[in-house]
């Protein structure tokens, strides 16, 4: 989402007649978006802030302007502490001081070949480990001919996969007439020419439905990759975590997802050390990510965030050292899981949208989300192209394009 937002930012910007340069001293306007998902992510954006103090000393006709999730509804507080930087304004909104309107949308001036397109802000679920519902507000979608819309334009421009965004995506359209849901929105995307493929992150497992799922299936345009955060593996902690489902729900969910989409690649995230988990809660969610085999996981060690349900009712009292070792051993898990699933695709052929070039070799994604690197002379940015994959790690692939007469 921070992505997405940098991106329009940065688009407005260069339409009002700025130039981007990767030296703050030279700059006469800097943005900082900021995340305060985790402590460490606060802790670099509070040390940014302060290290350009000196710069507006030293020129103070530099605009410094902060936005993002670090900038909540307590301004004054912010004002005072920092009182060098010049504006805040909240994530997603427009930069109101530049003279722009709130609802005016703002595409990326270079669009990528794969670009994130956000459907909806704010969540209304309050875990109790998250902070976002207070930075970003409660869940307020954009209507369905205004994504659309984007759409459109940015396959004009030359996208060609488009990633739709929301803190709780399966939410989309319960606050619109007429409640539209993701569903019915992917069916209307389905129909753009041009538009390769679809995706959408991130997903609640007490929000999917089979209505979802049933798209997935029949949509040519739409995936076969679901990100579905369980977060722990127990039914204690996912209580007081206030997730509203419980393990097993969670695993006849992810079933029933398989049974619908067989092809299907999954990844989840899992937070270790939350307030009071023992070795034995930790230990059911190892096995339950044993059992289920993500193509991927993202791991986080809980961290208290401020103005949480979690910091205000439950002691951080999960050692540092017990945090890392079991994000150590979640993560060995995973390599080991994500090894035997990433072999089996030695040797088949995957179709892959080209993204990039690193280090001497293409890049790009599969349907199901794997990264693939291969090598040729041709130009294949923003080209679809068959891979035969020649070798698999837990990470990426491998492969040698596949020509019409192979």
């Amino acid at each position: 989402m921070n992505r997405a937002e940098s991106e329009r930012l940065g688009s407005l910007f260069q339409k009002l007649g700025y130039k981007q340069t990767t030296v703050a001293g030279e700059a006469d306007l800097i943005v900082l978006n900021s995340c305060v998902v985790r402590q460490s992510a606060e802790e670099r954006i509070t040390n940014k802030i302060s290290a350009l103090g000196p710069l507006k000393k030293v020129r103070p006709e530099v605009t410094l302007a902060v936005t993002g999730c670090f900038v909540d509804s307590d301004l004054p507080v912010l004002e005072k502490r920092y009182p060098h930087v010049d504006y805040f304004f909240k994530p997603g909104e427009s930069p109101q001081w530049l003279g722009q309107e709130e609802k005016t949308a703002i595409l990326p001036e270079q669009p990528q070949v794969s670009t994130f397109v956000p459907i909806i802000q704010g969540c209304n679920n309050f875990c109790s480990y998250c902070v976002v519902p207070y930075r970003r507000g409660r869940e307020k979608s954009r209507p369905v001919d205004e994504v659309v819309k984007e759409v459109g334009e940015l396959v004009k421009g030359g996208v060609k996969e488009v990633i739709l965004l929301g803190q709780n995506v399966d939410s989309y359209g319960h606050d619109l007439p007429g409640k539209p849901d993701l569903a019915s929105l992917l069916y209307k995307l389905n129909n753009i020419g041009d538009l390769a493929r679809i995706r959408f992150l991130t997903n609640h497992p007490k929000d999917m439905g089979d209505r979802l799922i049933e798209a997935i299936a029949q949509l040519d345009k739409v995936c076969e990759q679901i990100n579905l955060p369980v977060q722990s593996g127990d039914d204690n902690i996912l209580k007081v975590m206030r997730r509203d489902y419980a393990a097993g729900q969670y695993c006849r969910l992810i079933k029933r997802i398989r049974e619908g989409v067989p092809q299907i690649a999954l990844s989840t995230d899992v937070i270790v050390g939350f307030p009071s988990e023992s070795e034995e809660q930790f230990r059911a969610t190892a096995n339950l990510l044993r059992e289920l085999r993500f193509d991927s996981v993202h791991i986080a060690a809980y961290s208290p965030r401020p103005g949480t349900i979690a910091a205000r009712e439950y002691e951080d009292n999960i050692p540092a050292a017990t945090k890392k070792a079991r994000f150590n051993a979640i993560e060995k898990l995973q390599e080991e899981i994500a090894t035997g699933i990433n072999a089996q695709l030695s040797g088949r052929i995957l179709e892959v949208l080209v993204e990039g070039r690193k280090k001497g070799k293409w890049h790009g994604r599969s349907r199901n989300g794997k990264l693939v690197f291969c090598a040729s002379r041709d130009n294949l940015l923003g080209q679809l192209v068959n891979v035969r994959i020649i070798k698999t790690s837990p990470w990426s692939l491998q492969g040698e394009i596949i020509t019409d007469n192979q």
